[in-house]
């Protein structure tokens, strides 16, 4: 083909200039989402599940499950090759599960830990967040620490990270749990709000949107562990050692479906929020959008597993074996790394490498 007749191909100069000027930032930034996706997804084939029916647990629905409930409802797992089925157990439930084979990931916290250092072969493979949105609360006349010396705590599962947070406070506050304040435990963050609303328990330790819902009520911060900087791993991607060395590509396309999820939260507020009201039955416009800027501050695009998230719960658990335990025990960073090179370095290019 001539040099000639190829040149009716090229954009006039003038047309070019319009038509950049007439697309919105908004367009651009979604064209450049769609291209990260497309360019990502070229690599996506590449895995094949070893095991493409899984079970997920779950404690609770909240801010920082969003990613993976788009997933879910995005069809990213499918895309991926997964048929997923998620559950809403309690953190104790969901690490027993783990154990007996009836579910394959536990989407959560420091329970898998807990469970860990009994004994249970328990490994974190990637850390969707580790930073925390954990708030204690007193009732009315509580604005400090100390004034909940001799009271009570309302949390969730025993060893779950409102157990370890208070137990933190404590330690610094130079209390002892058990001795000068008591943990109520509850199954759910639902359960735990319920028993402060009512008035059963003198403080509450608990996530968003609770923790919302409490604020918004009047009710007293006393401290707001993410502005305290804790670093503490929930929900990290939990499973058995075993699971993950013999379904290794199962892994690797949870991940990937997760970090889809991730880029489709940050880049789709009124999406992840509509999912956030179904979810949690939520329809207050107000703590839904607190409740999204919380996530954009917590949520990780590097799912790598950061040791010293692992040494916070070792230093507080009440396990007796714990202070002394190796913080390498309990993850494996292998396949979030295979997926940050091979995936998630083209869905936000630039901030992973």
């Amino acid at each position: 083909m001539s040099h000639h007749s190829n040149s009716n191909f090229e954009l006039n100069p003038e047309v070019d200039t319009t038509m950049r000027r007439s697309l919105s930032l908004r367009d651009i930034e979604l064209m450049v989402t769609m291209f990260a996706l497309l360019v990502a997804n070229a690599g996506a084939q590449t895995v094949k599940p070893e095991k493409r029916s899984i079970e997920v647990a779950i404690a609770a629905y909240a801010h920082t499950t969003m990613p993976m409930l788009i997933a879910q409802e995005a069809g990213y797992f499918a895309k991926h090759g997964l048929s997923v089925n998620i559950m809403v157990v309690s953190a104790s439930a969901a690490v027993q599960g783990l154990i007996s084979g009836r579910i394959d990931i536990y989407q959560g916290g420091a329970a898998a830990l807990a469970a860990a250092l009994q004994g249970a072969d328990i490994i974190y493979v990637g850390a969707g967040v580790d930073k925390s949105s954990l708030m204690l609360f007193g009732q009315k006349d509580i604005t400090t620490f100390e004034g909940l010396r001799g009271k009570t705590i309302a949390t969730t599962s025993p060893g779950a990270f409102g157990e370890i947070a208070a137990r933190m406070s404590a330690r610094k506050n130079g209390m002892e749990m058990g001795k000068d304040i008591k943990l109520i435990y509850h199954r759910t963050p639902a359960e735990a709000y319920s028993t402060f609303l009512l008035g059963n328990s003198d403080g509450m330790v608990n996530t968003p949107p609770q923790a919302d819902m409490a604020r918004q009520k009047g009710y007293p911060v006393i401290l707001d562990y993410y502005k305290e900087g804790l670093k503490i791993i929930g929900p990290g991607t939990s499973l058995l050692r075993e699971f993950a060395q013999k379904n290794p590509n199962t892994v690797k396309a949870y991940l990937m479906a997760l970090l889809d999820g991730l880029r489709r939260a940050i880049d789709d507020e009124a999406y992840a929020s509509k999912l956030e009201s179904k979810y949690t039955k939520i329809d207050d416009v107000k703590i839904l959008a607190e409740n999204y800027q919380q996530g954009l501050r917590v949520w990780n695009k590097d799912m790598t597993v950061d040791p010293s998230a692992i040494r916070v719960v070792l230093d507080d658990s009440p396990d007796a074996k714990a202070k002394s335990a190796d913080p390498k025990r309990f993850y494996d960073n292998s396949l979030i790394q295979a997926v940050n090179r091979d995936y998630a370095a083209k869905l936000f290019p630039g901030e992973i490498k």
